[in-house]
This record gives C-alpha cells, structure tokens and sequence, in this order.
C-alpha cells in the first residue's frame, strides 16, 4: 500500500499511470485477439463477435462505474488512515457488484435480441452474436469483481497488480482461444468462454492481492446505507461511459450515409486515437487514486498541485502523439486496407482530431479529478451534451438538412471537445480550489 498523502505528486503521477497506461495496452491487445481468432472461423464469425462487442460495452460501461465508485470511497478512507473502513468498502462494493451483476443478467437477456438486431446483423450473424453475448451475460459476474478490485487496489497505491493480470490474461488468451474454439470445437462459444474464464481468474488474483494487502478476506456485505452512498458514485461513472458508447453509435450512424468503406476507415481510425490515448487513461487512474487519498486526508494543496502536475504531463504526451497522429496516420492506416477510401477517412479523421488531442486529456483529468472528490454529476451531465445532445443535433442539421460533406461530421467533433475540455477545466479547477478545507479536515477525523 502506498501513502500518497505524501512524497512527490510527480514521481506519485508517474509510477501509478505507466503500470495503468500498459495494463490498458494489454487489454486492447486481448480484444484484438479475440478478433484475430473470431476471423480465422470464418467473416461471419468475426461479425458475430464484433457485433457482440457492441453489447458487451455496456457490461464494460458498469464495470467502469464500479471501479470508479470503488476507488473513490476506497481512497478517502486509506486518506484518512481509517483502514477498517477501507475493508468495509470493498466488502460493501462486492455485494453491490453481485447485485449489478444480477441486474445486468436480467436485463441482458431481455434486450440483448432486440439490441443484435439493430447493431445491423444479417440472418447469418445474428445466432453467432447471440452465442457469445449468452456466455459472456452468464459470466458477467467476473468482470464486474474484477472492477471492484481493481479500484480498490488502485485506491491504494497499486497500478501494478491489476496490469499483472491483463498482462497475463493477454497471453492466457492466446493459449484458451484455439484449445476452445478449435481443438474442442465450440467456435464463438469457445471465444466467449475463454474470456469469462480469464476475467474470474483475473478477479481471483486481484482479491488475492487485496487479502494481502489489507490482512483479511473480503466478503459479499449488504449495507443500505452504503450501498446508497457507493451507488451515488458508481452510476453517474456508469453513465458517463455509457454516453461514450451511445456517442459511438451515433457517429458510425451520420458516417454510414457517405458508404460503408467510410464507416471502415473512421472505426479504423478511431481504435488507432484510442490505442494513442491510452497513457492518458493511465494517468486518469494515477490522479484519480491521488487525489482520492488526499482528499480524505484534507490536503487541499496536493489535490490542486496534483491537478495541475496531471495537465502538464497531459501536455506533454500531446506532444509527443499529435505529431503522430499528423504525419504518420496514412502509414498507419495502411496497415489495416489498402482500399484508398478506407485510408483516405481514417487518416483525414485522425489529422483533424490531432487538434483536440490535448482537450481529451484535460477531460480524462478533469473527470478524474472530480470523481475523486466525490463529485462525478457534472461528468456526467457534461458527457450527455457533449457525447449526445450536441453531436446528434448539429450532426443532423450541418448533414441531414444542408447536405455539408463527411469531413463537416469530423469537425464538429473536435469544436465540441475541445469547448467541453475549456468548460471541463474551469469548472473542475474553480470546485478543487473551492474545497472547503475545514469541512475536508473535520471529514478526515470523522467517524
């Protein structure tokens, strides 16, 4: 467990977000092998499975909420040195998690037909999707512990553990994919299969870790009380993912107008921006975990020094990812089709969405920021104008009504980012610098 009340916040941001920032590296490298493996059955498959990774995101986008949730209430009590509490939380956040994970099996299966249907799969597909969205709602239950852990672990101090396990997971994968879906034949199921095994494996280890650390088992609870408290984090992180996902949608929806070698080139493009940010998602973990043990401990200083160390660590991969992102798009592109279309869209989308690179940095941080204080709402109104209301409106009038060309959708998507981000860091420094600090050190010897 790592005190980061105190020591250097520099040196804090960065042993917590490089472990994070590969951890996430391993992640979308096992996606891929699920991809990889899906098209050596058959075109078919790898639809199926690309499809059902559309539904699978709203088990990703619970998982989020709760590793946020977890963190936040986790982190202020390791703060405030009350390691009891610190216990309880996690106990609390896995019963809660059990629940969820009830919930999401429910609903899933209500849903998930008519959801398949209108992600767009053909007859052919849609038995295929269906087949792995079943197994992986059966084994949601290991991805949801698996965020509570990792929150917790990252609550204190411990980006490492939780890169251990997607490291491992990774190449897990590539041993369980072939044995299931080829030697013993189960196809999709196979894929499907492997993941949820990994993930409970994965959770596994995580509580392992998380009993060493804190000296004791953890233990499904059920407080009310708590279970209020911790929801009021987790859902609007919920959400907030949730919104990034629909936003998704709806982009791929104003795209698909222009043919679908477009609509290639920009999810291409797309993955390839996400591959990119994905140390910036590392050093959204970092803050969050520093901040979140600062503020139980009532170290109004470190949190605005912490906020401010984050922005210029985010300037500074800018630096080094918009030059990328510029000039060597079109090679990159070139890696996935040689269609000119294909390439012509992703380059063209990652060179315009080069301006906002920073912006969706200071969003990460922002965000993480005030999650960390307790505070997740206005991520979450935020995300809804930015990732819904706004895009959808202006999308359909600049395309639908006065017939702008693609590149006009492209556009509008880095002015809304980049007004979001200004809006984001104003509101977020003006709550940092606002914290009470009587209030904060009255909560830090609370009971």
């Amino acid at each position: 467990m790592k005190d980061l009340t105190q020591g250097s916040i520099l040196k804090h941001l960065i042993t917590l977000s490089i472990p994070a920032a590969l951890g996430l590296i391993f992640n979308t490298l096992y996606n891929l092998t699920d991809f990889w493996f899906a098209g050596l059955l058959s075109d078919q498959a790898l639809a199926g499975v690309s499809i059902a990774g559309s539904v699978f995101f709203l088990i990703i986008a619970i998982g989020a909420g709760m590793q946020a949730g977890t963190t936040a209430m986790v982190a202020s009590d390791v703060g405030k040195k009350r390691m009891e509490n610190v216990h309880d939380w996690v106990n609390q956040a896995t019963g809660l998690g059990l629940v969820i994970g009830c919930f999401s099996l429910v609903a899933g299966f209500f849903i998930a037909d008519d959801l398949i249907v209108f992600l767009g799969a053909e007859p052919d597909i849609e038995p295929l999707a269906r087949e792995y969205v079943v197994i992986v709602l059966l084994g949601n239950f290991a991805f949801v512990l698996m965020s509570v852990a990792a929150g917790a672990l990252m609550a204190l101090g411990d980006t490492k553990s939780n890169r251990n396990a997607l490291a491992a997971g990774f190449f897990a994968n590539f041993a369980l994919n072939p044995l299931l879906t080829f030697t013993l034949g189960l196809g999709v199921t196979g894929l499907a299969l492997s993941t949820v095994i990994i993930k409970a494996c994965s959770a596994a280890y995580l509580f392992y870790v998380l009993r060493k650390t804190l000296g004791k088992s953890n233990w499904p609870a059920f407080n009310l009380q708590r279970w209020r408290e911790l929801a009021a984090q987790v859902l609007p992180a919920s959400f907030n993912m949730l919104t990034i996902i629909l936003g998704g949608f709806i982009t791929v929806y104003f795209v698909g107008r222009f043919g679908s070698e477009h609509v290639a080139g920009y999810a291409v493009g797309l993955r390839l921006e996400q591959v990119l940010l994905l140390p910036a998602l590392g050093l959204f973990n970092a803050v969050m975990a520093i901040i979140g043990q600062n503020y139980g401990a009532g170290n109004t200083q470190r949190i605005l020094e912490t906020y401010k160390k984050g922005v210029w660590i985010g300037l500074f991969l800018s630096a080094i990812f918009i030059p990328v992102m510029v000039f060597l798009s079109p090679t990159l592109m070139s890696l996935f089709s040689k269609n000119p279309d294909i390439i012509n869209t992703g380059a063209t989308y990652l060179r315009i969405d080069a301006i906002a690179f920073f912006a969706y940095v200071v969003l990460f941080i922002s965000v993480a920021s005030l999650q960390a204080v307790k505070q997740p709402l206005f991520p979450m109104f935020l995300g809804i104008v930015r990732q819904l209301i706004l895009p959808a409106s202006i999308n359909a009038y600049l395309i639908m009504v006065l017939g702008y060309p693609m590149i006009s959708l492209f556009i509008t998507i880095v002015s809304v980012v980049v007004i979001s981000a200004v809006v984001s860091h104003w509101y977020t420094f003006k709550q940092l610098k606002a914290l009470p600090k009587r209030e904060l050190e009255s909560e830090a010897v609370a009971v």
